[in-house]
């Protein structure tokens, strides 16, 4: 009697399976659509060399949350000359990003407490999960399109200011 059972449990099953697929392939697959993350100007930065004069002018989005500081520019499909991210931390540490899911190469720019550039990770290969660490302790991170820091000239020592905008 047991074999009975059996035999018409693995039946039963093979119904099913054959029934449940039934239908699979004519299924459409949809993709989803969503909009493109657009930049939203939330201050304006002023790149400064050491000497006291001022570097470039930028439109920055600010990044003040965990989750902001945790996506920065990821997703993005591309980002104007004259606009930023700044990222504000409450202290002053070692830090170190990376381009996972972020499109677009950048310079990521590590500032120390006093808005003095500590170090530059130039020209962030997009997509890529190698950390890329700053050289000191920093507390600001400025991320801008790849290869303007050197275009800018931008040094050890030089500074930035920022305002917030409402």
């Amino acid at each position: 009697m047991s074999k009975r059972i059996l035999s018409l449990a693995v039946f039963t099953l093979l119904i099913g399976l054959s029934f449940s697929g039934c239908g699979d392939n004519d299924k459409k697959v949809e993709t989803i659509e969503t909009e493109p993350i657009t930049f939203t100007k939330e201050g304006v930065l002023y790149l400064i060399k050491a000497s006291g004069d001022t570097i470039q002018k930028l439109d920055i989005e600010l990044a003040e949350s965990d989750y902001e500081h945790q996506t920065g520019l990821m997703y993005r499909e591309s980002m104007k000359e004259d606009q930023g991210m700044l990222f504000l931390y409450t202290s002053e540490r070692v830090r170190s990003f990376y381009m996972k899911n972020t499109y677009i190469p950048l310079d990521i720019i590590y500032y120390d407490a006093d808005s003095s550039l500590v170090s530059i990770q130039k020209n962030a290969t997009p997509r890529d999960e190698t950390s890329l660490p700053s050289e000191g302790p920093a507390q600001y991170i400025l991320e801008i399109n790849g290869g303007l820091s050197d275009q800018w000239g931008l040094e050890k020592n030089d500074t930035f200011s920022f305002e917030r905008i409402e």
